[in-house]
């Protein structure tokens, strides 16, 4: 038996490694251990719950407004101990949250090998998004495998010197717990205007905190404003940098609902019943598309370009006037907006997960 430690620290991680871990669970010759660092901790297990997923470790890190270096600090430390403790064969954990650069780290001082799910998104800017380039790129120089979502991400490794043979395309395991999700009858919980178009919005990126996240605002209220026909919907991050801001500026429009975060199902059964959505989030660009939903990214480089190559999303920054212009032509125009509401998705088939198993299992048994 192989015991194989999977981490999870945020939302996004937990949502893109339960297919993977499920997947393992499945197998005879493994043994499954869940690692929760809790860096998001509510958010986190509410989708571990949702999926069947019990922690085995529960580092319980959360802290509020705690800073990168003591988070880095704390979680090194609380690792440390908990891999002496298991002794694992192989540690995967997937993206670019601080937990998985410590990860990659951890398992480096203590000669573990660690797989990187999702490897190889790069911007090439390591101020934007603000620390998650650094920390797939560190996690990346550490990872001994590395499961690349698409071609792209392959190349942008290929390019950092990674050996060939350690790179594994697999697909984008968000697609894999995508499609587990959407086929389910689920319930939004909100009570929203079916006369109206519905108007989806995430944004949360540190990046964007103070004045571009005030332009974002002011272009939502503009939107809403200008077309009484929509009605936008926006969970907002508890993050006081986020959710002061967009009670302050958003809150008393009649057609801006402003709710708590939603948990993972309610908020696929958002995305299906939107018309447009205006996002900073990396899993939504990659979700959206596959569900016939155009994006809107609030950034000014995504590390995920396929699917902007590809038509379906498209790059609008924190930047008022863009975001006012291409919400309203896509609202105003039908023509534009089919191009985008195409339901095709670069980013995976749903068998992400069986690829990383198979991968794992040949290491074990075919050398």
């Amino acid at each position: 038996m192989k015991k194989i430690v999977c981490v999870v620290g945020t939302r996004p991680e937990a949502i893109k490694m339960a297919p993977v871990i499920l997947a393992l669970k499945d197998e005879p010759w493994t043994v499954v251990r869940v690692l929760a660092t809790a860096q998001h901790r509510h958010m986190l297990d509410q989708v571990l719950i949702f999926f069947g997923i019990e922690p085995d470790i529960d580092l319980n890190i959360m802290r509020p407004n705690q800073a990168l270096t003591t988070l880095t600090a704390r979680l090194l430390l609380e690792l440390d101990d908990v891999l002496q403790a298991e002794k694992p064969d192989v540690v995967l954990a997937q993206g670019d949250t601080t937990t998985v650069m410590t990860v990659a780290l951890a398992c480096v001082y203590h000669r573990i090998p660690f797989g990187h799910v999702e490897a190889g998104l790069r911007t090439w800017d390591m101020q934007n998004p603000f620390p998650e380039e650094a920390n797939r790129v560190i996690a990346g120089r550490l990872a001994r495998w590395h499961f690349a979502p698409t071609e792209s991400s392959r190349q942008n490794l290929l390019r950092e010197g990674v050996a060939e043979s350690e790179i594994i395309v697999t697909g984008n395991t968000v697609i894999d717990a995508l499609l587990m999700t959407a086929s389910k009858e689920l319930e939004l919980g909100i009570q929203l205007d079916s006369a109206k178009r519905l108007v989806l919005v995430t944004s949360h990126r540190r990046e964007n905190f103070g004045e571009p996240f005030r332009n974002i605002c002011r272009a939502l209220r503009t939107l809403a404003e200008r077309n009484t026909d929509i009605q936008i919907l926006y969970p907002v991050h508890p993050n006081p940098n986020v959710k002061d801001v967009a009670h302050e500026m958003l809150g008393g429009c009649n057609n801006i609902i402003l709710c708590e975060p939603l948990d993972y199902a309610p908020f696929i059964a958002a995305m299906k019943k939107s018309y447009l959505i205006i996002s900073d989030s990396g899993g939504v660009q990659e979700e959206a598309p596959a569900l016939g939903k155009p994006v809107l990214v609030l950034r000014e480089e995504t590390e995920r370009p396929e699917a902007v190559e590809m038509g379906v999303v498209k790059l609008v920054g924190p930047n008022y006037d863009r975001i006012v212009n291409e919400a309203q032509r896509l609202l105003d125009d039908p023509v534009a907006y089919q191009a985008m509401a195409r339901g095709i998705s670069p980013y995976g088939d749903g068998k992400g997960a069986q690829r990383i198993v198979k991968h794992l299992k040949e290491y074990f048994f075919d050398n």
